[in-house]
């Protein structure tokens, strides 16, 4: 009766302005529909085909498909990045590319990378059923963002990590602020947690974690630390809120690959003497973290000689000093308790047993990678532009005492063929990234049932005794 008797209030003139402030927002609605329900239909992107292994193990397993996408921040994007890209590089562009396959993913749970332009993307998500949680670093203008399908999954706390404030020697004593942290560079990289449930089901969830971590080829320290970090804070944060039952899924860009030391300890492989060297050259400490560093100072190239390649240096940093609290091997070790699995690297390798003869590109395809150890089955690329090619995405998960989780079926990768331009392009893909899907299928064991698996499931993922 109120509202009837504020209409009967107003002008002619303010009901009309009325009416079409009403109009215009049902026209709103409706094209974004449209634009939902045209992604489907007509997908602008290059569809690829879905690669199933076997049918999930148990009748009562939880499935759920989940999809990591860095799909480069416009705010990023630049002619001199992306040569080849031509119209691409435009937001109206790229923004249609990655919203159609995002939709055609069909995926549960969305972890996305350099997320801006939220206004174009969450109108998109939420006609598509999903509801999503956001974070980014501090002043950055791009962050991660996870959407999940309301209709089964439902968050129930979240939390996001500071890389640069993170402490490392939580508990140790008489050391300094900055070697309770020990980091080489100030980079506003997060890692973003959110606790999904299942609903109807208050016995099962996931722990999903997203991160991108800071970038450049000369860092694997700091690459070490973060990703470390990441699964320290994931599995003590899954500890705090009682759903230490609950697998985890840790995915996202991770800016290293296969071969670098941060992947071998993150899936438990042992370090080589060559990573054991990597790590020894990048102990740095930079201008971020030392403003007394001069800003012509930089770290050369081993080689006498050798042309200065700006990709092979650490500009603006010193060597670092004992007083500087850098992590020591033994110390880094620590960091990694327990050991993550792959999706695609198990389940490419899985799929290579099962047809040899078979058309899959995977990274020790086009390296010297021994395909005996873990990361070898990863997608032959990830990311693939005109100037730089690379390995760098993954869908890791890591089960608890009472669940057991396998890879069911993956979304193939990118043929050289079709990126052999350079990303983004018309017709392909929006991003600089390859989205990659996996469905992990997850049967978790009752409270006093089961011991065995539990057993097996801990004595696989956890290693914390032998480092």
């Amino acid at each position: 009766m109120s509202n009837h008797l504020n209409k009967l209030r107003l002008s002619p003139q303010q009901l009309a302005i009325a009416n079409e402030k009403r109009l215009a927002r049902q026209a709103k609605k409706l094209n974004q529909q449209g634009n939902t329900e045209d992604a489907n239909r007509n997908p602008q992107h290059l569809a690829r085909p879905w690669v199933s292994l076997f049918k999930p193990m148990d009748a009562e397993a939880y499935v759920v498909k989940v999809m990591t996408w860095n799909i480069l921040a416009q705010c990023l994007v630049r002619s001199d990045l992306f040569p080849t890209s031509g119209k691409a590089r435009k937001a109206g562009e790229r923004e249609g590319l990655i919203h159609s396959e995002l939709v055609a993913s069909n995926a549960d749970i969305l972890c996305l990378q350099e997320v801006d332009r939220l206004d174009r993307l969450l109108p998109v998500l939420e006609n598509a059923g999903y509801s999503h949680s956001y974070a980014a670093g501090p002043a950055k203008p791009h962050g991660c963002l996870v959407a999940f399908k309301r209709d089964t999954l439902r968050k129930i706390n979240e939390k996001v990590i500071q890389y640069d404030n993170a402490e490392i020697r939580r508990d140790a004593t008489g050391v300094s602020p900055e070697a309770r942290i020990a980091s080489t560079h100030r980079t506003k990289n997060i890692g973003f947690l959110v606790a999904l449930e299942s609903v109807g089901s208050k016995r099962m969830g996931y722990i999903v974690a997203t991160t991108h971590l800071f970038w450049h080829p000369a860092s694997d320290l700091k690459w070490f630390r973060q990703a470390g970090i990441l699964l320290r804070e994931t599995i003590s944060w899954r500890e705090s809120i009682s759903l230490q039952d609950w697998p985890c899924i840790i995915a996202g860009d991770f800016n290293f690959s296969p071969e670098d030391p941060a992947y071998s300890l993150l899936v438990g492989d042992p370090l080589s003497v060559e990573q054991k060297h990597r790590l020894d050259a990048s102990r740095v400490v930079h201008v971020s973290i030392d403003p007394t560093v001069l800003a012509t100072t930089k770290m050369e190239p081993e080689e006498e000689g050798e042309q200065t390649d700006p990709d092979r240096v650490i500009r603006n940093s010193r060597v670092a000093k004992a007083a500087d609290g850098l992590l020591s091997d033994p110390e880094l070790l620590k960091l990694f308790p327990c050991s993550l699995r792959s999706a695609y690297d198990e389940g490419q390798r899985a799929a290579r047993a099962l047809t040899p003869l078979g058309d899959m590109a995977t990274f020790s395809d086009r390296t010297s990678f021994p395909v005996e150890r873990l990361g070898a089955y990863e997608p032959m690329w990830t990311s693939y532009t005109h100037f730089w090619q690379s390995t760098l995405d993954y869908i890791f998960f890591l089960d608890s005492r009472r669940s057991k989780t396998e890879v069911t079926g993956y979304l193939r990768p990118h043929y050289l063929k079709d990126v052999a331009l350079g990303l983004p392009q018309l017709h392909v893909c929006g991003s600089d990234h390859f989205s990659l899907c996996a469905q992990l299928s997850t049967l978790s064991s009752c409270p006093g049932q089961d011991e065995q698996l539990r057993t097996e499931i801990h004595e696989k993922n956890c290693t914390s005794d032998s480092l």
